[in-house]
């Protein structure tokens, strides 16, 4: 495992991490989660995603009791959430003042922790003003409560503003952005925010690299396998968007050069995303075991990905357009 520092910062965390979205509560309970999240600690991981919109907080509730029960050393491990989605009433949602102090402070209570690492917005707010936004993430920071704080599914002239405001003021402005990133969704991790890595070296925590689960090759013909997130309660979308001619036709296109390289889809999925530098690392997930140790061997195919390639590669995507659409 490499260790990249997180964008400017001197924040390192482990090129693949590991997070907990559709799969802890829903899908795994605390003993399968200890036994998925000892795997990736063995393989080096030391950065954990989680939100507190993920299971109504439960998720975050399982990753804190596994983190106790497990003993890791605090200052080993980084750890993160994400506040927009609190609760049903308007106070428990968006990004005022007063939702992210409170959730941020609802989120340690679930972790049973008193300080994250990272907090991100977990998605842009226009009913708030972004200076009061930023003005909260640091009113946090001084707390203790979080060392840094970002955004995820920001427009890049949002982050601008967030940062420029945080100028202004002498504040601490936005370090990192959570996007959606992979194979299928290119066009503003690598031409949107390309101002961001330059003006002020912005850290990417990329997610979704096997496109939920589409680019793990196992829904291809669309066969839905059971116990794959596809047939959860309210992931139902995910039937329609993997069912698009179009993505399907991708997702064959890219298969083909995977059994060339002798890797599986998901693999060269993985060390795709890893190959971009401004990537400061690429949060998987698994509901199982074996899915992990999958996961994980993408490590060893980074190197395989020429030039010649990645151009291959480009070539599969080339009648493809770009999804756009933050899911």
């Amino acid at each position: 495992m490499n260790y990249r520092n997180l964008g400017k910062s001197g924040l390192k965390v482990s090129e693949l991490s590991f997070g907990s979205w559709v799969t802890y509560h829903n899908q795994v309970d605390i003993e399968h989660a200890k036994q998925l999240m000892a795997a990736a600690w063995d393989r080096g991981v030391n950065f954990f995603d989680n939100a507190e919109s993920y299971a109504n907080g439960e998720s975050e509730k399982i990753m804190g009791q596994a983190l106790r029960e497990l003993g890791w050393a605090r200052e080993q491990y980084v750890l993160s959430t994400k506040i927009f989605w609190g609760g049903n009433t308007p106070n428990e949602r968006g990004l005022s003042f007063k939702h992210i102090v409170e959730g941020t402070d609802r989120s340690l209570r679930n972790f049973g922790l008193d300080h994250v690492d990272l907090i991100f917005a977990h998605r842009p707010d226009p009913e708030t003003p972004i200076e009061e936004t930023v003005r909260a993430f640091n009113h946090v920071i001084n707390q203790g409560k979080a060392f840094y704080w970002g955004t995820s599914e920001w427009s890049a002239e949002s982050i601008l503003k967030a940062a420029k405001i945080a100028k202004k003021h002498h504040l601490i402005g936005p370090t990192m952005e959570q996007p959606e990133y992979n194979l299928l969704h290119r066009t503003r991790v690598e031409k949107e925010y390309d101002i961001l890595y330059q003006k002020l070296g912005l850290g990417t925590t990329t997610w979704s690299p096997l496109k939920s689960g589409m680019l793990s090759g196992k829904y291809r013909g669309g066969k839905f396998p059971e116990g794959s997130r596809a047939n959860l309660p309210g992931y139902e979308w995910l039937i329609e968007m993997f069912s698009d001619p179009k993505r399907m036709d991708a997702v064959e296109n890219l298969a083909k050069i995977a059994d060339e390289l002798g890797v599986t889809l998901a693999q060269m999925s993985l060390a795709w995303v890893l190959k971009n530098p401004n990537v400061s690392t690429v949060i998987t997930g698994a509901s199982k075991l074996s899915q992990l140790e999958e996961n994980f061997k993408a490590l060893d195919v980074v190197p395989m990905l020429t030039d010649e390639v990645m151009q291959k590669i480009d070539e599969a995507l080339a009648d493809y357009p770009d999804d756009i659409k933050v899911n």
